[in-house]
């Protein structure tokens, strides 16, 4: 089951095939829809990997006792803080929460200290963000593990007021390079991969990392982990430890 980028798994999926002959078929959807649909069906489930774009996923299937412990030799190809500490999935990649800025409108010194700094009135109609997504979800539980569900309600309430609202990250950053807006949150790699590319939508946009513990200082991980209902629980743990 993959809630990553259907491109990148794909081709994960094609370069484990043509090294090692065993093949891979994908079943695509989002982390919390696969991640119920795993609890669902327990012991029956067909899959053999799951694989998440942001960690909550992870913690509610591993919460329901549903994965095999990972490989020893594929914990040990990841860092302490990108795997779980029961040792039952692994991060596979990392994202970092960024301020995407119009640098054309916007000096290091104009920036927001501080993701909650956001909130402030002087905000108000300047940036904007991508909150139906998973990407942004996540972002907002970093929020609520550090700072506490009032402090998290309340900026809430104050983004409802001040940002302007896009359908996914790369359409809110190419709207700060439009200068539509004069920043966004958004994940780092979408400004690295328009930059790959042409940079048609990033030329104006500079990025800007929060630091100091602060909610915006966010590092999402995608994960993976392989279900103890497996019936190819060699294959589905090479799988694994190929795409780490």
């Amino acid at each position: 089951y993959n809630a990553q980028h259907e491109t990148l798994t794909q081709a994960w999926a094609d370069g484990f095939t043509k090294e090692t002959g065993i093949k891979v078929t994908i079943r695509n959807g989002s982390d919390m829809q696969f991640a119920n649909q795993i609890i669902q069906e327990g012991a029956a489930s067909p899959a053999d990997v799951y694989l998440t774009e942001n960690s909550p996923g992870m913690t509610l299937v591993d919460a329901n006792k549903l994965f095999a412990p990972v490989d020893a030799a594929t914990l040990a190809q990841v860092p302490e803080t990108f795997k779980a500490a029961d040792g039952n999935w692994i991060g596979v990649a990392a994202r970092s929460t960024v301020f995407a800025y119009d640098k054309t409108k916007l000096k290091e010194a104009d920036l927001p200290k501080s993701m909650l700094d956001l909130a402030d009135p002087k905000w108000k109609g300047r940036w904007g963000a991508s909150p139906a997504g998973a990407d942004f979800q996540a972002i907002v539980s970093a929020f609520l593990e550090l700072k506490g569900e009032d402090a998290t309600r309340a900026w809430l309430k104050a983004m409802k007021e001040n940002a302007s609202f896009y359908k996914g990250n790369s359409v809110a950053m190419k709207a700060v390079n439009a200068g539509e807006i004069e920043g966004a949150l958004i994940y780092h790699y979408y400004w690295f991969g328009d930059q790959a590319k042409t940079g048609e939508n990033s030329k104006n946009v500079l990025l800007h990392y929060f630091k100091n513990q602060d909610p915006g200082a966010f590092v999402s991980i995608s994960g993976g982990a392989v279900l103890a209902s497996s019936q190819h629980q060699k294959e589905a743990q090479a799988f694994l430890k190929w795409v780490t």
